[in-house]
């Protein structure tokens, strides 16, 4: 008792007179229906409290009930490893505007750990729990992804909500990097959109089974099962319905679960309370045609439902659950759940199958590679008795310093402890070791492991791995893409170092964020992955760090590129009193493909003989290098190019590291322009998204910006529109489709390839540069 009195007197926002009327009934001496409302408290009825129980059992017993619920989720400790198996690590992840922020908010209010449910874009001053930064609260979009923990039943959870806009990218990729299951958020009109099928392809890179919760299903035009079909074709997966909806759009009246074979109904204040009726005879076929469905798709995935399909008997409801989470842990099914989290319907039993289907840490095989052992790959366990391993995959900037946030794979992490940054071989004591929930910090003394915490304290880069010493260790890394955009940024009036602070923190925190100066124009030119990441960081900029920023045109990431090969046989020769320079190299360049790796540049050399001494072969390849990066059409790097040297020679005094370094880049120079070069521009995958009555409007306006139609789908009331189209053509276009939809319109652009410009275009930009450098030199 003394414990839940501790806990009551805690929560700061409980009233005077809840407090007395809850104390009254809980302990005697009043009248016992004192406090029968759970409004007057601080808690909302999480777990199906039924009205018949609460007259039977009586309120007081009701409400401590309902304190012990929430008393267990609010305080949910590092599991043990006997508890491993009831442990979730899951990601949100969705194309942008699909719900997963209000999603995340109602699963947070029904694991008890929110105590209200607040809308995204704050329109009631208060805003959704995981869009902590005031930006993601204006503009009703995630920046960054958010991690907290929460409890339901017996499972305790971890959950990143992540960000639905291509431009922030890099967030899903390191949340997935990291968590166990995911669940993919569709909405049930729009359907499998461009983020869908990148945010699929981001967990098949990592192996990370999937749960679908079709979203939405309140909206005008709600078809689930055309949701479904697009899972199939689209993302190339193995999908059935684990539920059918009663009614949709404004008739949304719950689902109908397949296996319970009961229809539930989400009653109560905010859906809280869960009754099961009998399937209505309106929907028996349907669902009986459903089910079916589910068995027929399980046998194809599933040996064990693939010999009660062959022996033609009916799997029990039992067999059907084992056989769903044997497919879903082995990335072979995707069951899909349907509900609305707006409306809040369908979002306790997306928790029950996240309970059931996705796996545990102790399931996944989590592999790092031996430092020690030539990078052999060692499978890590999931014991706390073994030598600690984690890793740093998410750095923030919190009031106490840096933030650093952590996936244990295995071992212990304790406040106070020693541990390794395998990197640099740095041992660091972590100070402050804390639980995250959006942005709120709770401490806790020690992490197990599967777990994901941050601590304080610890100065390292995203990707770090960390060991308790004894292990060289190091985990995988993640996929980052390049840049595809570039601004000038300068501060307004004098510059302050929180210019360069703000600019340095930001790098380190996203790897897609680059800066560098210009060696010409010495300029400030920051790069990332559209216009709407690299304006949040101006915005950021002037919040955080009160800078105000003159951002310059965008500059469209161009590179350069060989399409024919060529011999080279150059000679440095310079002499001015004393020993000179000299050195002569000969060799080949041809265009290559960019490998496996993401690298495009490649080095040989064939001398033999000694001609060229081997001490000036690395002299040879930083000239090469040297010349990538810069090229000599239009000043962008260099792409998908291998360099052979076969011969040279060499002076026994005048003959050093600058002078083939020197004879190396100018014979690059000669062979590149010998080589048919080109300009390379990046190519945009398109989805745009209006209204059925704007369409010919809209893709006039693609065939205008040189865009090439690859597919369109119409719907009742709105069209889809998918094209390739230069990034060089697509600035502004959101101003112009706003105009063209009537303001209903909305598009998504996600880097696809680099690709040759027209010839013309290509001497335009050519004498764009040349006439630059001309500027600049006066």
């Amino acid at each position: 008792m003394s414990m839940f009195r501790s806990f009551i007197n805690a929560q700061s926002n409980l009233t005077a007179q809840a407090r007395r009327a809850f104390s009254t009934t809980l302990y005697g001496g009043a009248n016992k229906n004192a406090c029968v409302n759970p409004e007057m408290l601080y808690l909302q009825p999480r777990w199906h409290v039924k009205k018949d129980q609460a007259s039977t059992q009586g309120a007081g017993k009701v409400l401590v009930g309902m304190i012990q619920k929430r008393w267990n989720s609010a305080s949910a400790q590092p599991v043990e490893l006997a508890k491993i198996q009831r442990l979730r690590n899951i990601g949100i992840s969705a194309h942008i505007d699909s719900g997963k922020t209000t999603l995340t908010e109602r699963v947070l209010f029904y694991t008890g750990r929110i105590s209200q449910i607040h809308e995204v874009r704050g329109k009631d001053n208060v805003g959704a729990k995981m869009d902590s930064m005031e930006l993601e609260r204006e503009k009703g979009i995630t920046i960054q992804s958010a991690a907290t923990y929460a409890a339901w039943k017996d499972y305790n959870f971890n959950i990143i909500d992540t960000p639905g806009h291509v431009d922030f990218t890099i967030e899903v990729e390191r949340a997935l990097r990291v968590l166990d299951g995911a669940v993919l958020v569709l909405c049930a009109v729009s359907g499998v959109q461009s983020q869908t099928i990148t945010v699929d392809r981001q967990m098949k890179r990592y192996n990370v089974p999937r749960i679908c919760f079709i979203n939405k299903m309140d909206r005008a035009g709600a078809n689930p099962w055309k949701v479904v079909e697009a899972l199939r074709t689209k993302l190339k997966m193995h999908a059935a319905a684990l539920q059918i909806p009663m009614g949709a759009e404004d008739n949304f009246q719950g689902v109908i679960d397949l296996l319970k074979w009961k229809a539930l109904h989400f009653e109560g204040a905010d859906g809280v309370d869960i009754v099961e009726r009998d399937i209505p005879e309106e929907y028996m076929e349907l669902a009986k045609a459903k089910r079916a469905e589910l068995f027929e798709h399980l046998a194809e995935v599933d040996e064990a439902m693939s010999d009660i399909f062959i022996m033609e008997e009916t799997p029990t409801s039992e067999q059907l659950a084992e056989a769903i989470r044997r497919a879903t842990v082995a990335r072979k099914f995707i069951p899909v759940m349907m509900g609305s989290a707006i409306k809040n319907k369908g979002v306790q039993p997306l928790l029950d199958a996240v309970c059931s289907y996705l796996p545990s840490p102790d399931e996944v095989s989590n592999a790092a590679l031996d430092i020690k052992n030539e990078e052999s790959k060692v499978v890590l366990s999931s014991d706390e008795k073994d030598p600690f391993v984690g890793l740093a995959f998410k750095l923030e900037e919190g009031r106490f310093g840096q933030l650093t946030y952590m996936r244990v794979y295995q071992g212990m992490l304790r406040r106070g402890g020693f541990i390794t940054n395998v990197k640099n071989d740095k041992k660091v004591k972590v100070p402050r070791l804390v639980r995250m929930h959006a942005d709120e910090l709770e401490d806790v003394d020690e992490i197990g492991p599967g777990e994901i915490c941050a601590m304080f304290g610890v100065d390292c880069s995203s990707g770090d791995t960390f060991t308790d010493g004894a292990l060289q260790y190091t985990m995988t890394s993640m996929f980052v893409p390049n840049p595809v955009i570039s601004l000038s940024l300068k501060p307004k009036g004098k510059e302050t170092p929180n210019f360069s602070k703000a600019l340095n923190r930001f790098q380190k925190e996203d790897p897609t964020f680059k800066v560098h100066v210009d060696a010409e124009t010495k300029e400030t030119i920051i790069s990332g992955m559209g216009e709407l990441h690299l304006e949040i960081y101006v915005e950021r900029m002037r919040r955080e760090y009160s800078v105000d920023c003159v951002t310059g045109k965008p500059q469209v990431a161009f590179r350069e590129a060989i399409t024919d090969g060529s011999k080279f046989n150059y000679t440095h020769k310079k002499q001015s009193g004393g020993s000179g320079q000299y050195g002569r190299v000969q060799g080949y360049i041809e265009p290559a493909e960019i490998d496996e790796d993401g690298k495009d540049a490649f080095f040989e050399t064939r001398v033999v003989g000694g001609n060229i001494p081997t001490n000036f072969i690395p002299a040879c390849e930083k000239g090469f290098r040297e010349g990538m990066a810069k090229g000599f059409l239009i000043g962008h790097p260099i792409t998908g190019v291998r360099m052979v040297l076969e011969d040279g020679a060499a002076h026994a005094v005048d003959s050093s590291e600058l002078a083939f370094k020197i004879a190396t880049l100018n014979a690059f120079k000669e062979a590149y322009m010998k080589s048919s070069p080109v300009i390379m521009e990046p190519i945009m995958k398109v989805d745009v998204t209006a209204p059925i009555e704007f369409q010919g409007t809209v893709i006039g306006g693609i065939n205008k910006r040189k865009g090439t139609i690859v597919d369109t789908e119409s719907g009742e009331d709105y069209f889809s529109c998918v094209a390739e189209v230069s990034l060089n053509a697509m600035f502004g276009y959101a101003s112009e489709i706003r105009g063209q939809s009537q303001g209903k319109g909305e598009f998504s652009m996600e880097y696809l390839r680099h690709q040759k410009v027209l010839p013309q275009e290509q001497v335009e930009l050519i004498k764009a540069f040349q006439k630059k450098q001309k500027e600049d030199q006066k």
